[in-house]
């Protein structure tokens, strides 16, 4: 008969402890020098809690396993100049996928957030009956043609619109993205033999903006994606709130108009058909169709060819008609994100997506719902602003996802 081990033992619950320790002193390293960009020996062992000859000792074990290297030397004019640490360029990639309904885009990211390679294509979730299949060939063909060894990827990220339950990896809006009895990551993982994190479109975008954008030092924020559809990002207590099932923040489908549009989700008056991107040029094309005075009339032999740009364009240009539909798109948006305000108390609300170019013409409208529906104390210290990372939230929000889980293993 085997000898039982006491599980109190003293000395196997010191050593757990001691391994632990160090994991999540691993961890908070690389998270620090993966958010901070570069750190001296000194500023690490403050910002994570422990003593320099710890944090030395530290470094110099995830240096001998290639993931952080020298950089040079902190600024300064006496005495001598500490060594600056980070996360080694080389090696240790992430692919990230940005996947939406007309298109799909490759980016292969260092552990520093450059790009080093990037392929995009017109085939998109609404080719979803073979979907899967291109996308396999897809990723495999693009890192054949980057030359990039696959044994240097550490994961695969995908963002994607739908409701996505991240504990199971199932997109539920698309339940054709699943093989068999398979979730849509199991089945990636064995088809490219790399782990896979799947990630909400929009909670991607906040996570960007909370870690690189506006939102960073934020405890507290709201990310609007104005989009084809409607979604928001909340960040809570500095992380991206999921909800029970992975699903919260679909403020596109809360009801405004009870006597509306039929929704694409079997709803009626969802706010998505008022203030997307999509239901604003369809108004668009109706009313240029109907001999609306406007810039955009220059269409009516193809109101087909309107896009969301030309509409952003012709408000910018000073048409009365394009900016008062930007005004009202805005307005009904900032009336739902009154509830959203009531409800999380934010310190900022980043506007992001397409219509973040209509600038002041989205974010007035949206203040001043928001400043009629709010109380005054929500208001007090709320900030609304466009993004200013011009389009890269999402990869970085689905790179910092990756990478945070991929540290959050150094704890097991």
């Amino acid at each position: 008969m085997l000898p039982v081990i006491p599980i109190n033992d003293e000395s196997v619950n010191q050593k757990s402890v001691v391994l632990y320790k160090k994991s999540q002193h691993q961890k908070n390293v690389l998270s620090c020098l993966y958010q901070e960009g570069a750190c001296t020996l000194a500023r690490l062992a403050e910002t994570i809690h422990t003593s320099v000859p710890s944090i030395t000792n530290l470094i110099e074990q995830l240096t001998s396993n290639g993931w952080v290297n020298t950089i040079g030397t902190a600024t300064g004019n006496s005495g001598r100049r500490p060594v600056l640490f980070g996360l080694k360029p080389d090696g240790h990639y992430v692919v990230v996928l940005d996947i939406s309904t007309h298109g799909t885009g490759l980016m292969i990211i260092n552990p520093v957030r450059q790009i080093i390679f990037q392929h995009t294509t017109a085939h998109g979730l609404a080719d979803k009956e073979e979907y899967l299949d291109f996308l396999v060939q897809f990723v495999t063909e693009t890192l054949a043609n980057s030359a990039i060894p696959q044994s240097d990827i550490l994961a695969i990220g995908l963002a994607m619109p739908g409701l996505i339950d991240t504990n199971r990896g199932l997109n539920l809006t698309y339940p054709n993205l699943k093989k068999a009895d398979q979730s849509l990551t199991e089945w990636l993982e064995q088809q490219l033999s790399i782990p896979a994190y799947l990630i909400n479109d929009t909670k991607a975008t906040a996570l960007g903006e909370n870690r690189f954008g506006g939102g960073q030092g934020k405890k507290h924020a709201l990310s609007i994606n104005i989009d084809w559809g409607v979604g928001l990002g909340i960040i809570l207590n500095g992380e991206v709130f999921q909800g029970a099932s992975g699903f919260a923040g679909e403020l596109g489908h809360i009801q405004v108009d009870p006597e509306g549009e039929l929704c694409y989700c079997g709803k009626v008056g969802c706010l998505d058909t008022i203030t997307s991107a999509s239901s604003l040029v369809r108004r668009v094309q109706q009313a240029v169709l109907s001999n609306r005075v406007s810039k955009l009339s220059a269409f009516q032999e193809d109101v087909s060819q309107i896009t969301i740009n030309h509409v952003i364009e012709a408000a910018h240009q000073g048409d009365s008609f394009a900016i008062d539909l930007l005004h009202e798109t805005g307005y009904q948006l900032g009336k739902g994100l009154s509830i959203a305000v009531n409800l999380f108390n934010p310190e900022i609300i980043i506007v992001d997506g397409v219509l973040a170019e209509a600038a002041i013409f989205i974010t007035n409208p949206i203040e001043q719902a928001i400043n009629k529906y709010c109380l005054s104390g929500f208001r007090k210290e709320l900030t609304i602003e466009v993004t200013k990372l011009n389009g890269t939230a999402k990869w970085l929000g689905t790179h910092a996802y990756v990478m945070e889980n991929l540290f959050t293993a150094f704890d097991r």
